[in-house]
């Protein structure tokens, strides 16, 4: 069965083809090898006075006489079949009954899959035949611009009206040039060649570029046709002007490739499907890609041929539904089975689209794959949600839990309770054996933990803090039963690097709804019950109790009112004296003292634990340091002044640095400053304890030992820091009377420092017989309630030249 026309040419290639050939001012048709008409111009319609949707199809036999139809299907036939130029005079009837005489030129063209076409152009030549005397007439007042030159010279031997006003020469200017003049230099070797040709018939198809007068260029199609003209060889020749038409044609060329690149290039799948068939004829890179099919092999294939039935199925039906409803449908989600790629999401995107002429329809889809992005929002979510280190639930997931757990019993009258967890000795490890086996110690142990909760959710909150809500069995006795559990499993050894690590753990448990309410109140009372755990040795669980949970509170009510303590100068320097054996006062020690507004004068030993835990010592220490300072650079007599260091500060901040900048903000001599720390600084961190001694000693200042022998490595630090005085610590003079060891250790103590040339000073000293006792073993200083108690500045005045001071001005 013979093709029809729409499959020989494409609509979409007719309207295209049409567009182009209705600029041309004559009429243009184009046959298949059926003699059927293809394409028309408008030219050729008006001459046949029927529309182009009345002549595609048929053929000469529709709209002729028998007769003239034969003739003009064996031209045809002889033009398919010998591919030779025919041009034949030939007579149709006119709109009006008229007899037209038409000039008919005919000319074989094959198309790529083998498809044969006759492409004709037809010119009326009636008033010619007529008027053939007056063809120069003719010639002259033809719209088209002509002219006629001479083959050998390529000079002009005449020229219309038509051309001169085209073209912008005069008529003697044109008569005075050849066609080299009207061509861009770079076209002359085209135009010598196809001068030569000895062919008589049109030469058409070719855009050519000629210059007028002005300088401007103009795309043309010419004309040409050999004659003798007076005798010499020449060729008359007829251009159409196309540059409006080729600048178009180029514009819709590129604006193709543009939207042809786009396509290509677009991040999203896009493809489009036939509506009738479903079957596929465009896919872009993008769907290629993502598909992993080559587009060959997709182009032309449904949905049934390239994927699993069940998932096919799904595409048609929403395929339907769209064509159905003709406007755009986004489905939320679809999940495809790729070659290459495994399970992708895609967010696809549907939209139904006729074609030009309204008589096909196509399903346009756009599909973004956005399985990385979900991916990416449930690791997010996730991490929302967990502890990046050891991916149990964190703080927000615990509250979360526990207020569901909460408004779940209060409900149906149930109980549970809540466990708060801390690691013992973590800061050791983290210290000694850095923050990535501490890091891997806390992964290992909540993988312990968890295994141990056997249910209960756990989570952690922060550093090596854990918290468990046991909602499952009867309580008190899960809860206990677990704690238990956590504490065996946490007391083994963890291989970390290679090294056998322990760590323990305290546990403070509060219980719903007796020990609280409301989620702030369980933790509050749990994390109190966790404290006391630690107060008692560690390594153990405790339950809340009431009691206990009030002495908290007052501690942390205290410890706010000492933030403020400073502003509110409610904290105080009380100074106590150091003296010789012979009692020659040398020192004063500055003491803190705090004067509450509401509970009066707090005990040192209660503040400043609370100080050192909370980090508030930085601030009042460096407070304490100023104001010893600032009062010993008033007094006349040069005393020394005695100031104790916090281990934490030397854990925070540039000590040296800042005890130079009171130094010269005061103008104290830094010989007459002493500082006195305890053993616990040089055991927190030696090597960095050690380097800050020896700035400050740089700066001028003295270093003291306070509370000697009671720490862990004396002998080694005094080996290790040339101090400049050590104090005995009270407890050792206070068991002189009644304890034999403590004389002992005395003696030891002050015959080390004689033997390491440092100076002795014993604390505690309250009577005449203690004093004795020290004066006769060589101590060399002493300080105690005997010497003088601990008073404001103002009760020593006469000892630091206060009224000497008062006298001179």
């Amino acid at each position: 069965m013979a093709e029809t026309p729409a499959e020989t040419f494409p609509a979409e290639d007719i309207d295209a083809l049409r567009r182009v050939l209705d600029a041309v001012p004559h009429p243009i048709f184009i046959k298949d090898d059926q003699h059927r008409f293809v394409v028309l111009n408008q030219s050729m319609c008006e001459l046949m006075g029927h529309r182009h949707e009345q002549l595609a199809g048929k053929t000469d036999h529709d709209f002729m006489p028998k007769e003239i139809a034969d003739v003009f299907r064996r031209i045809d036939q002889l033009v398919l079949e010998t591919d030779e130029i025919n041009e034949n005079e030939e007579f149709i009837r006119g709109n009006h009954g008229e007899v037209r005489t038409i000039l008919t030129r005919k000319k074989r063209a094959c198309l790529a899959n083998g498809t044969r076409l006759v492409i004709g152009s037809l010119s009326d030549i009636t008033e010619l035949k007529q008027r053939e005397a007056s063809s120069r007439l003719l010639f002259d007042s033809n719209p088209v611009p002509m002219w006629v030159f001479e083959k050998s010279s390529l000079r002009f031997l005449a020229v219309n009206d038509a051309a001169v006003e085209s073209y912008g020469y005069t008529r003697e200017q044109f008569l005075a040039m050849t066609l080299l003049d009207i061509r861009p230099a770079q076209d002359a070797d085209a135009l010598r060649k196809m001068a030569g040709t000895k062919r008589d018939s049109y030469d058409t198809g070719q855009t050519w570029r000629h210059l007028k007068a002005d300088g401007s260029l103009i795309d043309v199609i010419v004309y040409s046709q050999r004659f003798q003209y007076e005798g010499r060889a020449a060729a008359m020749v007829a251009v159409v002007d196309v540059t409006e038409r080729k600048r178009a044609n180029d514009e819709l060329r590129r604006t193709r490739e543009f939207l042809d690149t786009i396509i290509e290039n677009v991040p999203a799948m896009l493809f489009v499907k036939e509506a009738l068939t479903h079957r596929y004829i465009l896919m872009n890179r993008a769907g290629e890609e993502l598909l992993g099919i080559p587009r060959d092999e997709l182009i032309g294939k449904t949905d049934y041929d390239l994927f699993p039935r069940d998932e096919a199925d799904l595409f048609f039906m929403r395929d339907q539904e769209v064509l159905r409803a003709d406007r755009l449908q986004i489905a939320e989600e679809e999940t495809v089975r790729t070659r290459s790629n495994g399970m992708r999401d895609l967010m696809m995107k549907r939209l139904a689209v006729d074609s030009d002429d309204g008589k096909n329809k196509y399903l346009l889809g756009v599909a973004e794959d956005i399985t990385e992005r979900k991916r990416a929002v449930a690791r997010i979510a996730h991490l929302a949600n967990h502890d990046a280190l050891t991916d149990l639930p964190n703080r927000p997931a615990f509250a979360e839990r526990l207020n569901f757990t909460l408004e779940r019993a209060s409900s149906n009258s149930e109980r549970f309770a809540v466990l708060c967890l801390d690691l013992d000795g973590f800061k050791d490890i983290n210290d000694v054996f850095g923050h990535s086996a501490g890091d891997e110690l806390l992964r290992k142990m909540s993988s312990r933990l968890a295994a141990a909760a056997n249910g209960a959710f756990l989570a952690r909150i922060g550093g090596d803090e854990f918290t468990l809500v046991v909602a499952d069995g009867p309580q008190p006795a899960t809860a206990v039963a677990l704690a238990d559990r956590l504490l065996e499993t946490a007391a083994e050894d963890f291989d970390i690097e290679g090294q056998n690590l322990r760590v323990g753990l305290s546990i403070g448990i509060a219980f719903f709804p007796n020990d609280g309410t409301t989620a702030a109140t369980l933790l509050s009372n749990a994390d109190a019950a966790l404290y006391r755990a630690k107060a008692a040795g560690r390594g153990v669980f405790r339950v809340f109790e009431a009691d206990m949970d009030r002495r908290l509170r007052e501690r942390r009510v205290l410890q706010q009112d000492l933030r403020s303590a400073i502003l509110r100068k409610e904290l105080m320097l009380h100074y106590q004296p150091q003296a010789l054996v012979s009692g020659e006062i040398i020192v004063f020690e500055a003491l803190a003292r705090w004067r509450h507004a509401v509970h009066g004068m707090v005990s040192p030993s209660k503040f400043i634990p609370l100080a050192e835990e909370s980090g508030l010592i930085i601030p009042i220490g460096e407070w304490i340091l100023r104001e010893a300072c600032r009062e010993a650079a008033s007094w006349a007599n040069p005393l020394q002044i005695a100031v104790n260091l916090s281990p934490v500060q030397f854990r925070h901040g540039n000590l040296p640095a800042l005890v130079h900048t009171i130094l010269l903000e005061t103008g104290l001599d830094p010989g007459r400053l002493e500082l006195e720390i305890t053993e616990g600084v040089l055991f927190d961190d030696f090597s960095r304890a050690s380097s800050i001694l020896r700035r400050l000693k740089t700066l001028g200042v003295k270093i003291a030992m306070d509370d000697f022998g009671t720490g862990y490595s004396s002998l080694s630090y005094l080996q290790s820091f040339p101090f400049d005085k050590i104090k005995i610590d009270q407890s050792f003079v206070a068991k002189l009377k009644n304890t034999p060891q403590s004389s002992a250790i005395i003696r030891a103590i002050v015959g080390l420092g004689r033997g390491l040339s440092m100076n002795i000073v014993a604390e505690g000293v309250e009577t005449s017989a203690q004093l004795d006792f020290l004066r006769a073993e060589d101590c060399n200083a002493v300080q105690g309630f005997l010497v003088g108690r601990p008073h404001p500045i103002e009760r020593y005045a006469r000892q630091v030249g206060r009224y000497e001071v008062a006298a001179i001005r």
